[in-house]
Parts: C-alpha cells; sequence; structure tokens
C-alpha cells in the first residue's frame, strides 16, 4: 500500500517572551521626568492614613440597586414569554392545542419545524407545516424555500406534489430561474418520469432565462444512470456538447461510478481518460473511490491495487471511504492479511472507523468464521458509541449461523429487545437462513410469528427460503404445504387486484383514491 506522506508539525513554534515584571506599586511609582522628593518634602508628605477615605452616597447605591433588580425582573419576563410562545407554536405546530390565533406564530420555530422535516424527508408532516407557515402573517414567498420543498419531494419520489408546489410558487409571485426547473426536472427523473424530465428539459432549452446548465444535466444523468438508461445518457453528452456545455468533474465521477457498477470497464477507462484529457476537470477522491470499487468489487485485486497507487501517485490522498472500499473488496476475497495490513495503516494515521467500516470487518470474520474477532469487533463498536444496524445484526447472525451457534443467535435477539434498532425484511430473511442451516425448523417457523409482531410482511425470498430448508432436510410435506400457501396467496393477492379495477372501473373513480 501506499504510504501517506507524514504531516507537518502541527503545533507553533514556542513563543520566547520574557517574564513578566512586577507592576510598579503606588510607593514607587512617580510621575515621567519629576525629580526625587527631597527630605523635607519626605516629612511633611501625607500619609495614607492621613488621606480621607472616598465616601458613596448610599441612596445613590440603593437607586442603582433597585434598577438591576427591576431590569433583571423585566429580562427574567421576557425570556419566560419567549419560551411560551416556543411551547405554543410548537403545540400547533404538532396539533396538541395552543393559541387561538395560529396566525401570530413565532418565525424562528416555524422555520426550525419545517427545516427539521425537510431534513428527514418527512414530506408529509413538512407540507402541513409549510401550510401552517403560509397562513402567518409575518409571510413572504421565498423561492428558495420552494426549491427545498420541491426537491425534498423529488426524493420522496412525489413528483406531482412537487410540480403542485412549483405551480404554487408562479402563482405567488416567485421568480422562476434555472434552479426550480431543475428542482422539478430532478423530481420527474428520480421517479422514473423521464418522458416529463426530457419535455422540461426542451421547455429550459428554449427559454430565454431559464436554460439548463452543466448542473441540470448531471442531475438527469444520474437518474437515468440509476436505472441502466445508458442510451439516454449518450443522447443527454450529445446534447451538452452541441450547446457547448462541457462536463463538470461532478458529472464525469457519476458516470464512472455507474459505468464500474454496471462492470462497463471499457467506458469506465474511456470516461477517465477523457476526463484527464480534458484538463478543467481534475480527479478527487470520489473518482478514486468509484474506480478502485469497481475493480475491487468484481475481484480484480491486482488492477485495484495499481490503480489506488497511481491515484495515490497524482496527489489524491484516501479517505475513510477509501479504506472502506479496499476493506470490503479484500474481505469478499479472502485476502484477510492484506485487510489487517489496511486496519493497521488506518490506526497509524488516525482514521476514525465509521459504522460501514465496522460492518465490513465484522462481515469479514464472520465469513471466515472468526467468532471471537466479530464479539470483539463488536463489543468495541458499542464502546466507541456506533449504534448497530440492520446491516451489523445480519452480519453477526449469519456468522452465528455459519458455525452452528443457535445460542448466540438468541442472544443477538435479545440484545435487539433492549434497542430501538428497526428490523426489516432483510434481517428477518437473514434470521431463517440461519436457522435452516442449523436445522432448527421450530425456531425458523417462529420467525414468521416474530415478523408479524414486528408489523413486517414476509415476501417471497421468506418462503423460499424455508421451502429450500425444508427440501434439503427431506422434509417435502412442509416444502409442499408452503409452496401451495404461496399460490394462493399469489391467487388471491391477483383476485383482489381484479375486483379492485373492476370497482374502480364501475365507479368511474381515480384509481389512486
Amino acid at each position: 500500500m501506499a504510504s501517506l506522506s507524514t504531516p507537518a508539525n502541527p503545533f507553533p513554534p514556542p513563543v520566547h517572551r520574557r517574564p513578566d515584571s512586577k507592576p510598579p506599586t503606588a510607593w514607587t511609582r512617580r510621575k515621567p521626568n519629576s525629580r526625587p522628593a527631597t527630605g523635607s518634602e519626605q516629612t511633611n508628605a501625607p500619609t495614607v492614613s492621613d488621606r480621607a477615605p472616598s465616601r458613596i452616597d448610599a441612596s445613590k447605591l440603593k437607586e442603582r440597586e433597585r434598577k438591576e433588580a427591576v431590569n433583571r425582573k423585566i429580562g427574567s419576563q421576557k425570556a419566560i414569554s419567549i419560551i411560551l410562545r416556543r411551547e405554543a407554536t410548537k403545540a400547533v405546530i404538532e396539533k396538541k392545542g395552543g393559541p387561538n390565533n395560529s396566525k401570530k406564530l413565532l418565525p424562528r420555530t416555524v422555520l426550525e419545524a419545517l427545516h427539521e422535516r425537510v431534513t428527514a424527508l418527512r414530506w408529509e408532516s413538512a407540507l402541513k407545516v409549510f401550510e401552517l407557515l403560509r397562513e402567518q402573517l409575518w409571510y413572504r414567498p421565498n423561492s428558495g424555500m420552494y426549491i427545498k420543498l420541491i426537491v425534498m419531494l423529488g426524493k420522496c419520489k412525489q413528483p406531482e406534489k412537487a410540480h403542485s408546489l412549483f405551480q404554487a410558487m408562479i402563482d405567488e409571485g416567485c421568480g422562476v430561474n434555472h434552479e426550480s426547473y431543475t428542482a422539478l426536472l430532478s423530481a420527474y427523473s428520480r421517479s422514473g418520469l423521464f418522458d416529463k424530465a426530457f419535455s422540461l428539459l426542451e421547455e429550459m432549452k428554449n427559454s430565454l432565462d431559464c436554460k439548463p446548465d452543466v448542473y441540470t444535466y448531471s442531475i438527469l444523468i444520474k437518474s437515468c444512470v440509476q436505472v441502466y438508461a445508458f442510451d439516454k445518457v449518450d443522447s443527454l453528452l450529445s446534447d451538452m456538447a452541441s450547446q457547448g456545455i462541457k462536463p463538470s468533474t461532478i458529472t464525469y465521477n457519476t458516470l464512472i461510478d455507474a459505468y464500474g457498477k454496471a462492470r462497463k470497464f471499457a467506458k469506465m477507462e474511456s470516461t477517465l481518460v477523457e476526463m484527464l484529457r480534458e484538463g478543467q476537470c481534475e480527479p478527487d477522491v470520489w473518482t478514486m473511490n468509484s474506480t478502485i470499487r469497481a475493480f475491487g468489487g468484481s475481484g480484480q485485486i491486482e488492477t485495484m491495487e495499481k490503480c489506488y497507487d497511481k491515484f495515490q501517485r497524482a496527489g489524491i490522498q484516501a479517505d475513510i471511504k477509501t479504506f472502506n472500499v479496499l476493506l470490503d473488496s479484500y474481505g469478499k476475497t479472502g485476502n484477510y492479511e492484506k485487510m489487517s495490513s489496511v486496519m493497521e495503516y488506518m490506526q497509524k494515521y488516525h482514521f476514525s472507523w465509521t459504522l460501514v467500516t465496522y460492518n465490513i470487518v465484522i462481515d469479514a470474520f464472520g465469513r471466515a468464521g472468526d467468532l471471537k474477532q466479530v464479539e470483539f469487533l463488536f463489543r468495541l463498536m458499542q464502546s466507541e458509541r456506533i449504534k448497530p444496524n440492520c446491516v451489523t445484526l445480519c452480519s453477526l447472525v449469519r456468522a452465528y449461523g455459519q458455525a452452528g451457534r443457535a445460542e448466540k443467535i438468541t442472544g443477538v435477539l435479545h440484545f435487539i429487545e433492549d434497542t430501538d434498532v428497526t428490523l426489516d425484511v432483510i434481517f428477518f430473511n437473514c434470521l431463517v437462513d440461519a436457522y435452516g442451516m442449523m436445522g432448527c425448523f421450530a425456531e425458523m417457523k417462529g420467525v414468521l410469528e416474530m415478523m408479524e409482531r414486528k408489523h413486517c410482511k414476509p415476501d417471497r425470498i421468506t418462503y423460499r427460503t424455508m421451502i429450500n430448508a425444508y427440501t434439503t432436510a427431506g422434509m417435502t410435506s412442509h416444502a409442499q404445504e408452503l409452496k401451495d400457501f404461496m399460490n394462493n396467496s399469489v391467487q388471491k393477492t391477483s383476485h383482489q387486484r381484479h375486483n379492485h379495477w373492476q370497482e374502480v372501473y364501475r365507479l368511474g373513480s381515480n384509481p389512486a383514491v
């Protein structure tokens, strides 16, 4: 592994100061250019005991203290008033009651509530808070706020809601620019509605003030590569070239990452060469991570290492994601010695492990059957206050299942009961597979009851995993029973869907209602 250059001394050189001299006292201080006092002057000089002490008017002191007490009381009352108004505003937002006039809420509290919901992608709650915000007397339409909400709705795949907000923004007199168009275009493309997205792109190209830029094209390209629509990507790149818009580093990184995940290594390398030839788009750590992930994920470890060295010699420094890629690639190919070297390197240069790092390493040692190391890493993870997630728990269950340690899996389930980790169907499928490998069929069947308690619906993988376990153990009757249950469920679902559409067409109602 290429070594990073040793960082320079982070501490500044010591500053040489002379020791502080003792400040002159009242007995040694005298005016400049004054002559020394004579003996008679020294004799007649007044002493401290001869000076009259300064007197402070007691009435003025009391008046000042009274004013300070009044100011403190007023400040305390204002603080209490603000706190009560904030709590009342929160109560209105959460619909827990509050002041009758909900049009005079504190701006800061409402905006904080809106920002919190937008960041958490709680789009339904965010729209309710936004409607409350629009009712306030102090509300003024702002295009930036609309754009943030449209971007959020795009991430949540709510393009129709995004279009409604876009229209509301226009109706309120907000200026429409290429940023707002790009946000709406992103909402359509994220949901796979490429016809509307490309139609909006043409509308932007024909406008005077909302011309698409490289960011607009990059977002559309990213949505296309996520569904492997590479023909649309080629069309967009040609369109950019015809308009004189050059790809940015983000555009190239998006293409390199997409070609790597699709195992289109020739296209990935040609894109990287074009990026270098362009001259204006320098590769960065994202370029390096995408490239080595592509080769490492496909098992081309030697090529991955060569690329890593080349990027290092080009002056691109590795980050924690780089080391996570290396650890994952080495772990999945069984190169545990090199994986340990990466871990030592990270420790030497003080790279703090993340949740992803722990998940990768725990899974790697679990596949190798090293339960002692798995449990040590899990305890270390907890000691560093890194909260395990479903991926961590799946790795533990898989490791214990391969080792035939059913009691350890029970310990994992007890751990889950004491935490607030949200379990998904992937974890339960992993649990079913582990019990099936060990022949614990009663426990495997009990997973279905556990899923029902956790309000998690089994999928086809759940039942197929159970059927394979029963078939491998020679329990053909149980396997056939599950197959019949799956077939009946599919037929019942199809019948219910058919009846639903019959009712829709009979009433002439909207299917979405």
